[in-house]
């Protein structure tokens, strides 16, 4: 006979976790847990989608000078806080103000030269074109109070004391959806140990979490994932300036080299999708054709590397931090397939000061890093000569223009700047790109169906989503 299964015990009500010393500001805060909340409290002028795409939240409209310098944004009209104040420009300035000199949001306005506030208008003054700011701003606009929560636009507010806290529906939410829960129990903990103890026992129903991050934490048991897409790439650094990887043919060599599939599946446990190309494959403007022009493929390396005049019996050295497992896992899988195509790999593993200034010495052939770029994937940091994570010395011009004009183009033109832009980096590859990692969305129950997580918003569209029970 055919045995029954057992179903997967589901949690006594739908209940999230929270931090009650740790504040809820999701401009100012760092507690990971509470800003994951930030999503059913705050809203953007934007929101981003999964395929990081921008879509009009508590904007209205907005319009584009022709030299994609100066951008005004129409606030929609008849959206409150929570308290049932109006949306005014005076809240979405200071907001944006305050998110500039913050740490999870500043590197977002390295272009801004300016904000300024109109008759229910917000102007942003860019000194850098960029034809898709839009996909910038999904920053949470707050109304500040004295000493508490600050007051959001979004469809539910933080109510009760103490310990004892709820999230409440919105009676002001301008959106008026039907949402899944009036009410939501907050679970307040204090420390690491405690939540993944209330998921383990079901006191919490969902939690967010990247399982591939240095000191992941360490659930258990049964639980459903939703994996989702975020924009931090998994590469390849190449050391552009001496050694072997000196030669742009060397290394258009090595881009065929590394099995980005084995990484992203086997290393990554499936919680990364694999790419040959520095924009997520989710993203419209992916020019998956070029990008399959670079897939992993031995007998082709060993040709090229010939013809670059490769010296048999060169070895390169790979570089990786030791404080991640997984990436330890990925270089030392990488340098087994590079030392099979006979290539001789030295993989040395190093404390994260010290590999950091390894990089910075430029003390290394190969390197093996991670960068969390922005929705606009914007790689000014890594190909620009002076550039913060420019460890390779990459200089070529070409390369930048063509960056400068993607980060312009809007439209149809941004899939062609795209790929002119990769054909440039594939040409004379500053890097090799392995993967972009996924987050999770661990829930205890079993009866969530339309979750749709983004990396800023856990809870993106949460009133689309069905919770039985």
């Amino acid at each position: 006979a055919t045995p029954t299964p057992t179903p997967t015990p589901v949690a006594a009500e739908f209940a999230l976790a929270c931090y009650p010393d740790a504040g809820y500001h999701p401009i100012t805060g760092s507690n990971r847990t509470n800003l994951l909340l930030g999503g059913l409290l705050h809203e953007g002028l934007f929101a981003v989608d999964p395929q990081f795409d921008a879509e009009e939240v508590l904007c209205s409209s907005y319009t584009m000078s022709s030299d994609g310098l100066t951008w005004t944004f129409t606030l929609r009209s008849g959206v409150t806080f929570s308290d049932g104040s109006p949306l005014t420009t005076a809240e979405v300035l200071s907001s944006l103000e305050l998110a500039r000199t913050s740490t999870l949001y500043s590197a977002r306005f390295a272009d801004v030269a300016e904000i300024t506030a109109g008759e229910g208008t917000v102007t942003i003054t860019l000194s850098r074109a960029n034809g898709v700011l839009p996909s910038l701003l999904d920053i949470p606009i707050v109304k500040e109070t004295e000493g508490g929560v600050p007051l959001g636009t979004g469809p539910y507010v933080i109510t009760g004391s103490g310990e004892d806290l709820s999230l409440t529906a919105n009676p002001h939410w301008w959106r008026g959806e039907e949402l899944p829960r009036d009410s939501i129990p907050l679970r307040g903990i204090q420390e690491t140990d405690d939540l993944i103890h209330a998921f383990d026992t079901r006191e919490i129903s969902l939690v967010g979490t990247d399982l591939t991050a240095t000191g992941a934490l360490g659930f258990s048991g049964t639980f459903n994932t939703v994996d989702y897409p975020t924009a931090n790439m998994v590469y390849v650094g190449f050391n552009t300036t001496s050694g072997p990887c000196a030669s742009a043919a060397v290394r258009k060599a090595l881009l065929k080299a590394f099995d980005r599939e084995a990484v992203a599946t086997g290393i990554y446990s499936r919680h990364a999708v694999a790419a040959t190309l520095p924009l997520h494959p989710e993203s419209s403007f992916y020019p998956s054709s070029l990008g399959e022009t670079v897939s992993y493929s031995p007998r082709e390396v060993e040709q090229a590397l010939a013809q670059a005049g490769w010296s048999d019996g060169t070895t390169l050295e790979l570089v990786v931090s030791s404080e991640n497992q997984d990436r330890v896992a990925a270089a030392q899988s990488l340098a087994d397939d590079l030392n099979d195509l006979g290539i001789q790999i030295t993989l040395t593993k190093l404390e994260w000061t010290d590999y950091l200034a390894a990089l910075q010495r430029r003390d290394f052939d190969l390197y093996l890093g991670e960068v969390r770029l922005t929705a606009d994937f914007d790689l000014t940091a890594l190909i620009t000569p002076g550039g913060a994570l420019n460890y390779g010395g990459y200089n070529n011009q070409e390369a930048v223009d063509a960056l400068n004009s993607y980060r312009a183009a809007t439209g149809q033109g941004r899939g062609w700047s795209a790929k002119n832009l990769c054909s440039e980096l594939l040409e004379d590859p500053p890097f090799a790109v392995l993967c972009f990692k996924n987050w999770s969305a661990l829930t205890q129950w079993s009866g969530i169906t339309h979750m749709t997580p983004t990396q800023q918003n856990l809870f993106y569209h949460f009133w689309e989503w069905e919770i039985a029970g």
